[in-house]
């Protein structure tokens, strides 16, 4: 939304709302304006959590790990977790045969990975990028 209407919204003067926006961003609160795009009108509609468990909990192998993944454009999220696997991550792809070919290119040739387990979502139930401030 423009500034004015952010204004408008919060019963503040455009000036004002500018300023605020502003220190916002300079503290951080404010990271990024991004554009969210539609996974399916893309092309993309598949989205599947893989969890993985690596050979060892070693600083070195984490982080071999963390710079590979990084490096895949499929995974969209990748997180350190505390449980039965070492890492979640979400993987979106075209289909299961596209998943079939990230899953061969890329995932399995991981450093690190002893188990991977695949679980493709059926549906998504909510998706929001909004949060509860």
């Amino acid at each position: 939304m423009s500034n004015a209407e952010l204004a408008d919204a919060v019963n503040l003067s455009a000036s004002a709302c500018h300023r605020r926006v502003g220190r916002l961003e300079t503290a951080g609160v404010i990271r990024d304006y991004v554009a969210l795009l539609d996974a399916r009108v893309l092309g993309m509609p598949t989205i599947v959590f893989v969890e993985i468990t690596l050979s060892g909990q070693a600083d070195e192998i984490l982080e071999a790990f963390e710079r590979e993944v990084a490096l895949i454009e499929n995974v969209l999220e990748c997180h350190l977790m505390a449980g039965t696997a070492d890492y979640q991550l979400k993987v979106i792809a075209a289909d299961t045969e596209d998943f079939a070919r990230i899953h061969r290119r890329y995932l399995a040739r991981l450093p690190g990975v002893a188990q991977m387990h695949s679980s493709f979502a059926l549906r998504t139930v909510r998706r929001t990028t909004a949060l509860p401030v």
